[in-house]
């Protein structure tokens, strides 16, 4: 089967970062599905595991864990769907990738694909669809009050492929005023079409931007990226025993500043269900058929971004480009294999 990897960790600029290769079709076992990919969408997760995970020596490391397709096989012990099924899902990080025509997943992290939307649409949608709601409803509770906190949730990168879902399900599902912060005009509107309350830039400063809100300290702070360089001001910024999440990786997290306020903090990792098989495994399963019948009865929408095209080698490196800029709006998506 035709897909794309690497064997040594390469900046991406490297003929050999992303090679077009050929691998022996996987069979499924236990639980397994075995999908055949129609659609990817990239993430940060990839360029993060390309620059720094190296695969055995003489093997091949795909990347990849988001995916639309259709299932072609199941293992003897699958139970929840059948040959022909359209799903969605975001994979295992210690699987190998969907960046491949055919792909294994384990079937209590699969969704049935939105009716209503394409293959490229709908595989923009799971790792950071699971990643937002994870964040809001298990890590935030943001169905829980703060006492004394406006009921209000700052989401700091509005417009990346996590804080664009996560705008919208706060916006949709919740009493909320949602905030987004975006710094360039393109993104501020990006965030305001998704459903923000407000936009603010977040290289001005995020305190001085909410004071000239004037809506008081928010209860929830949801930081998608650059989260050390904005610590301080969350600091400043959020109510007492308010609730602070974070997806990305500082070097450093100094949350000494939280003491006095009792602010909470939370890691959002939507891979620890999969990796640790843990008891409500399922629930992911659950989340994305929720996110598409939210989908399909027109409450949500895709937060596809870009379509870069087939599934191949170049591609995907214009793709991983684009993300290490930091200048990317919504999800990019490849379609295919030619």
């Amino acid at each position: 089967m035709r897909a794309v990897g690497y064997q040594n960790p390469l900046s991406i600029d490297d003929p050999d970062a992303l090679v077009d290769i050929d691998l022996p079709k996987p069979a499924p076992q236990g639980r397994d599905l075995l999908i055949e990919v129609k659609a990817v969408s990239v993430n940060p997760v990839d360029t993060k595991v390309r620059k720094n995970a190296r695969p055995d020596e003489g093997q091949w490391k795909v990347l990849g864990w988001d995916a639309a397709g259709i299932v072609v096989e199941t293992g003897p012990d699958a139970e929840l769907f059948s040959v022909g099924d359209a799903v969605f899902y975001a994979g295992a990080l210690g699987r190998p990738g969907t960046n491949a025509e055919f792909h294994l997943v384990d079937e209590r992290i699969v969704g049935e694909k939105p009716k209503s939307l394409d293959w490229a649409q709908s595989a923009a949608l799971p790792l950071t669809a699971i990643t937002a709601w994870e964040a809001l409803f298990d890590r935030l509770d943001v169905n829980k009050p703060v006492p004394g906190g406006a009921r209000s949730i700052l989401i700091v990168g509005g417009a990346g492929g996590v804080g664009s879902i996560a705008i919208q399900l706060a916006r949709q599902l919740t009493d909320l005023t949602v905030i987004a912060t975006a710094s360039r005009p393109e993104t501020q509107d990006w965030a305001r079409d998704l459903g923000a309350h407000h936009v603010i830039d977040h290289s001005a400063g995020l305190s001085n931007g909410m004071a000239a809100l004037g809506i008081g300290a928010p209860s929830y702070v949801f930081s998608t990226t650059h989260t050390d360089e904005h610590l301080p001001d969350i600091a400043e910024l959020i109510a007492p025993q308010g609730r602070f999440a974070l997806i990305d990786d500082p070097g450093t997290l100094a949350v000494n500043a939280f003491k006095q306020k009792s602010v909470s903090t939370h890691w959002e990792f939507m891979f620890t269900r999969s990796m640790f098989e843990t008891d409500d495994m399922e629930e992911q399963g659950a989340l994305l058929n929720d996110v598409a019948r939210l989908i399909d009865d027109g409450t949500l929408r895709t937060t596809f971004g870009q379509h870069f095209g087939v599934i191949n080698a170049d591609n995907l490196k214009r793709a991983h480009e684009l993300l290490e800029s930091h200048a990317a709006m919504g999800k990019i998506v490849l379609e295919n294999f030619q």
